[in-house]
């Protein structure tokens, strides 16, 4: 599948600011799961674009603005063409080994409730795919999904404790329980073509390390491994450290941003007659 990617964000700021910086994990490489026809960054003020890596080898733009302005807007653009590989993460950039996926984070640490979650879900489960597949299935059948939660993110522990979150917050719950059953997992940022065309933005999910296999996909937001509508843009041990965009300024006294995303299918170009 060809998709077609368009995210315009927009700072508005109370008063002038002096400068901005941001920095923005938005740009997808290439693995097995897609391939980047093309992709761009334009930002609406004299500033240079610089881009470099991240320990994990994401691709990372950042850039600082002078000022005085009220706003500043950037907008990102391309095209993927998705293939489904069944969340099979291969061919992509591996920077560490699987066991540093091991480690616990503070979004991510699991409580002894996860950790009971978690051997429930996969007792009966002898290998560690079918294991993973479980925790799944228990993830997405037992937590509602609340698109409308916070900018800030859940731990782990207080999305099982509620019962509900986000993408994001189901991610750092499947990497709390993969773990705390021996799996080395991860976070991964992204976008996601729902079917129905208004659901489509960016989103989370999470990947787990099977021995013989690789990397694979889980989607407990969906109850699916990613596929052609899936584009990856970053990985992490948890969103803190894959957040698309971290921003600072100063001055301004405060702010806003408005974010538009369009997300489609590429049309088959007609065939000449």
């Amino acid at each position: 599948m060809r998709i077609r990617i368009r995210q315009q964000m927009q700072y508005r700021y109370h008063e002038p600011v002096k400068s901005a910086v941001q920095h923005l994990r938005l740009t997808p490489r290439n693995y097995d799961g897609h391939h980047v026809k093309n992709w761009r960054i334009d930002i609406d003020r004299d500033c240079r674009l610089l881009s470099s890596e991240d320990a994990f080898g994401n691709i990372v733009h950042r850039f600082t603005a002078d000022g005085p302005f009220e706003s500043i807007t950037i907008m990102i653009e391309g095209e993927v063409t998705t293939f489904d590989t069944a969340g099979v993460a291969s061919g992509a950039l591996e920077r560490f080994p699987p066991a540093l996926y091991l480690r616990q984070t503070p979004l991510t640490a699991p409580s002894p409730a996860i950790v009971d979650f978690a051997r429930s879900a996969t007792a009966g489960d002898k290998k560690t795919l079918g294991a993973l597949h479980s925790l799944l299935s228990a993830i997405h059948g037992e937590l509602m999904c609340d698109a409308e939660t916070s900018d800030a993110a859940m731990t782990a522990t207080e999305a099982l404790e509620r019962g509900k979150g986000g993408p994001r917050d189901f991610a750092h719950l499947f990497i709390a329980a993969a773990r705390a059953v021996g799996a080395p997992a991860r976070y991964v940022s992204g976008y996601h073509l729902c079917r129905g065309m208004e659901d489509s933005a960016r989103h989370s999910w999470a990947e787990a390390y099977v021995e013989g296999l690789g990397w694979v996909g889980f989607d407990p937001a969906h109850g699916v491994s990613p596929g052609e509508r899936h584009v990856r843009l970053a990985v992490a041990l948890d969103h803190l450290s894959a957040a698309p965009i971290r921003s600072a300024h100063v001055g301004g006294a405060g702010g806003t941003m408005e974010v538009k995303i369009r997300i489609a299918p590429t049309p088959p170009q007609s065939q000449s007659q």
